[in-house]
C-alpha cells in the first residue's frame, strides 16, 4: 500500500450543524499537502477526525491501510476499544495550535516522555532520541528549560520534536504558526521546512498562503465542509478555477 492516508466520504456532525460534508483525500509517502479555507470550514475538523481527537458519524480514514476508530460488524459500525484506538492514534504525530507542552517538564522531558510511556523506550534510549530531535529542530542549547523559559516559538519547535519523535508515519500540523508573534513565524516555519524537504509525510493546516505554496506538494482548498478545488500549488495559487477561492486568495496576504 502506497497510500498512508485515505479518507474516503468522511462526515462530521456537531449536534445539527454539518461541518464535513463527504471528504475524499488521498496521500502518499512524502507528500505534504496543505489545507486552506476561511475559518469554519472544516480545516481543523478534518485534521482531528484523523487522529481520532474527534469522532465521524460516517466514511473512513485509512492510515497505512487500516481502517481507524471504527469497524463495521454485520452493517453496524462500531467503534474499536480504546487500546486500539490508542495504538492507531500512534501512527500520526500532531502539533496544535498551542503548544501543550508539560509546565513542569524540561524540554528534554517533555520529548522523553511518550518515548518511555508510550514506545516503552528504556531511558538511556529515549534520552538519546530526544536530544537527537532537540539537535534538528534547534533547541538542544534549551534542553534543561522549562516551557516558561522559552518563547512561543521555542515551545513550538519542542512541541514538534516531541511528536516525531514518536516516529509517526504521518504529521498533522494545526495551525502551528497562529499563536506565534510573527518575528518568531519563520523560525518553526523552517523547521517544517525542514521536514518536507527529508520526505516526511505531512498534512497541515496553514494560513500562510506563502509557505503553502513553497513546500506543498498538493494544495487543497476547503469551503463549508467540503473540498472546493484541489491540485499542486502552482495552479490553486497560479490558476485558481473558481470565483470562491480567487476571492479567498485575494483577501489571503
Amino acid at each position: 500500500m502506497s497510500n498512508v492516508l485515505k479518507i474516503t466520504g468522511l462526515h462530521k456532525r456537531f449536534g445539527a450543524l454539518e461541518v464535513l460534508k463527504g471528504i475524499d483525500l488521498s496521500m502518499e509517502k512524502g507528500d505534504v499537502v496543505s489545507l486552506i479555507g476561511s475559518s469554519g470550514s472544516g480545516k481543523t475538523t478534518l485534521l482531528r477526525c484523523v487522529n481520532l481527537l474527534e469522532e465521524f458519524e460516517q466514511g473512513t480514514v485509512e492510515i497505512a491501510g487500516e481502517a481507524i476508530g471504527y469497524r463495521e460488524e454485520n452493517g453496524v459500525r462500531r467503534r474499536l476499544p480504546e487500546r486500539q484506538v490508542a495504538r492507531q492514534r500512534a501512527m500520526t504525530g500532531m502539533a496544535f495550535q498551542q503548544f501543550n507542552l508539560f509546565p513542569h517538564m524540561t524540554a528534554l522531558r517533555n520529548v522523553m516522555l511518550g518515548l518511555i510511556k508510550t514506545k516503552r523506550m528504556g531511558k538511556d534510549e529515549a534520552h538519546a532520541l530526544a536530544e537527537t530531535w532537540l539537535d534538528r529542530v534547534g533547541m538542544l542549547d534549551r534542553k534543561d528549560h522549562y516551557p516558561g523559559q522559552l518563547s512561543g516559538g521555542q515551545q513550538q519547535r519542542v512541541a514538534i520534536a516531541r511528536a516525531i519523535a514518536m516516529a509517526p508515519r504521518l504529521m498533522l500540523f494545526d495551525e502551528v504558526t497562529s499563536a506565534l508573534d510573527p518575528e518568531l513565524v519563520n523560525e518553526v516555519l523552517s523547521v517544517v521546512r525542514d521536514l518536507a524537504a527529508e520526505g516526511m509525510t505531512m498534512l497541515l493546516v496553514t494560513h500562510e498562503m506563502r509557505f503553502a505554496r513553497d513546500v506543498s506538494s498538493k494544495v487543497v482548498f476547503m469551503h463549508e465542509g467540503r473540498i472546493h478545488e484541489e491540485g499542486p500549488p502552482e495552479a490553486i495559487f497560479g490558476a485558481p478555477k473558481t470565483e470562491r477561492l480567487q476571492g479567498f486568495l485575494a483577501n489571503s496576504h
